[in-house]
C-alpha cells in the first residue's frame, strides 16, 4: 500500500500518527483508573465501560510493542489489523461514553450520591471521550 505505512521500532515515536499510540496508552490508563475508583450505581453498565477501557489499553500495549520489536514485516495483513482495531477500539469507547453518560447523568438525579461521585463520574465520561481513536491510524 503506497503512501500507508506501519512503523517499525523507534519510528513509533517519531513519527504522527504513530505518537499517538503513546497518549492512548496514558488516556486509557487514566480512564481505566478512574473508572475503577468511581461509584457503580449501574454494574451492567460500568462492567462493560470497564471491560472497553482494559480491552483497548491492553490491545494498544500489544499492538505498540509489535511495531517496536518489527514482527509486521510491512504485510498487507498488518495493514487490515491496525485498522480493523482502531475501527473496533472506536466503537467500543464511543458506546463506552454512552453508558457511562446515563451513569453520570442517573447520579445527578439520584439523591443517594453525593456531588464528588457526580463529579468524578463525570471526568470518567470526558476522559473517555478524550480516548476515542480514530479509525484512519
Amino acid at each position: 500500500m503506497p503512501g500507508w505505512r506501519l512503523p517499525r521500532g523507534s519510528e513509533v515515536f517519531r513519527t504522527c500518527p504513530d505518537v499517538l499510540f503513546i497518549f492512548e496508552l496514558v488516556f486509557g490508563g487514566l480512564v481505566w483508573i478512574l473508572i475503577a475508583s468511581s461509584l457503580v450505581p449501574l454494574p451492567l453498565a460500568q462492567g462493560w465501560v470497564m471491560f472497553v477501557s482494559v480491552f483497548c489499553f491492553v490491545g494498544t500495549t500489544v499492538l505498540l510493542f509489535l511495531y517496536i520489536i518489527n514482527i509486521h514485516d510491512r504485510k498487507i495483513s498488518w495493514y487490515i489489523l491496525d485498522a480493523v482495531y482502531h475501527c473496533i477500539a472506536a466503537l467500543f469507547y464511543l458506546s463506552a461514553v454512552v453508558l457511562e453518560g446515563l451513569v453520570t447523568n442517573i447520579m445527578d438525579h439520584d439523591l443517594n450520591f453525593t456531588q464528588e461521585h457526580y463529579h468524578e463520574n463525570l471526568v470518567a465520561t470526558t476522559g473517555d471521550l478524550a480516548e476515542n481513536p480514530d479509525c484512519d491510524n
